[in-house]
């Protein structure tokens, strides 16, 4: 067996359907949406139904979805649109540290331009404590901004109950949440958890790369990111990506229909996965130790005897399977991971880590055969001594 792909949080393998529907739109509807010709028009139409599938996974309002060129301008924008806005009320914006890094980045500028960024910790699980949320907010909160599910170690927050201490500690707070992790895989609905932001992308549910949305609650107002044209009801400019946002659609639109299967599928194969650990001597998770407390589709790993994860992955790879240390966002960087380092992780823990990233695209086979392959790479590298 070859080509394993379990990296699945970097990004995706594009659906057939998906590819279909992006090259329809390259090569037959390929006008500008904001022309008054009849190529426009239907250009026009194709991002209004892209719209409504997108819209309709989180279970809110068409108009409320507002297209990006991925999850880390949705990022930016949520975090910038709204501190700027909202500047008159307050200065004080909270985070994690384990944010991606298009949170942490925006954090850092939000500073630099004079406002008071708080970070709550999290335990050895990736977790947020709500108690430390509410000890945190005051009458300054203007935004808080959360990730759904962790990217590194697949720990999932407690959303719920962390919107119940915003609106009762802080109600004058936007509660953003990045769900690059979680839309298409888990149920969440922005309407039900209190979410007034929600950043999502294309690439991680098998759609296109460069394209993702903002979720923007209707009554909830936000500087617009980019200016220029009267795109995306003024709030986005620039000739809208039809095609990505069309394959974002229709991969938005499979997901949601196929939510309920794939998320069993995700969990079956997780626990097979884990299983497989257990008989693996010296093997570790890193984040929720229960599948129950952790997404499905991610899970962080070492070794002992093993502390160097880009050799692991490199061994892996000479086997056709296809792993990854972390983020791909900071896959080139000596630096050990920041999310692991604030879960408060040291020695092979946090250098010898890898990350399996699932899709409900693989198989049981597939997962026997990275379990073979990674129990004789871990007992050559003990022996090597990595």
């Amino acid at each position: 067996m070859t080509n394993v792909y379990l990296d699945n949080s970097a990004t995706t393998r594009c659906l057939p359907q998906v590819v279909e529907a992006v090259t329809e739109v390259m090569l037959e509807t390929y006008g500008n949406p904001s022309s008054l010709h009849k190529m426009g028009v239907e250009a026009e139409k194709l991002l209004k139904k892209a719209r409504r599938q997108v819209a309709s996974v989180l279970r809110v309002e068409d108009r409320e979805i507002f297209f990006t060129s991925g999850g880390t301008e949705a990022n930016n924008w949520a975090l910038w649109g709204t501190a700027n806005q909202r500047a008159g009320r307050g200065r004080h914006v909270v985070t994690t540290t384990i944010e991606h890094s298009s949170i942490l980045e925006s954090a850092k500028r939000l500073q630099e331009d004079g406002f008071t960024v708080s970070f709550l910790e999290v335990n050895q699980e990736g977790l947020v404590d709500p108690e430390q949320l509410q000890q945190i907010l005051t009458e300054e909160t203007i935004l808080v901004s959360i990730m759904s599910v962790n990217n590194e170690v697949g720990s999932v927050q407690p959303l719920r109950e962390l919107s119940r201490v915003i609106r009762s500690r802080a109600p004058q707070a936007v509660f953003h949440v990045d769900a690059v992790q979680s839309f298409g895989k888990l149920q969440l609905y922005p309407k039900e958890l209190g979410i007034d932001l929600l950043s999502l992308s294309g690439h991680k549910i098998h759609g296109p790369k460069g394209v993702g949305a903002l979720y923007i609650r209707r009554d909830v107002q936000v500087k617009p990111f980019l200016i220029g044209g009267e795109q995306e009801n003024c709030f986005r400019a620039g000739t809208e990506n039809v095609p990505g946002i069309v394959g974002l659609g229709k991969a938005a639109e499979i997901a949601g229909e196929k939510l309920a299967a794939n998320d069993r599928k995700l969990y079956h194969l997780n626990r097979k996965l884990r299983e497989g650990l257990a008989n693996i001597p010296g093997a570790h998770i890193n984040g929720p130790k229960s599948p129950d407390a952790a997404a499905p589709h991610i899970i962080n790993m070492w070794f002992e005897g093993v502390d160097r994860g880009e050799v692991l992955l490199h061994s892996l790879e000479s086997e056709g399977i296809y792993v990854s240390t972390g983020s791909a966002c900071h896959s080139r960087r000596e630096e050990a991971s920041h999310v692991l380092k604030a879960m408060g992780l040291s020695g092979e823990a946090l250098t010898g880590a890898i990350r399996v990233s699932l899709s409900y695209l693989n198989n049981e086979q597939e997962i026997d055969y990275f379990l073979e392959k990674l129990t004789d790479v871990v007992s050559e590298l003990r022996e090597l001594g990595s």
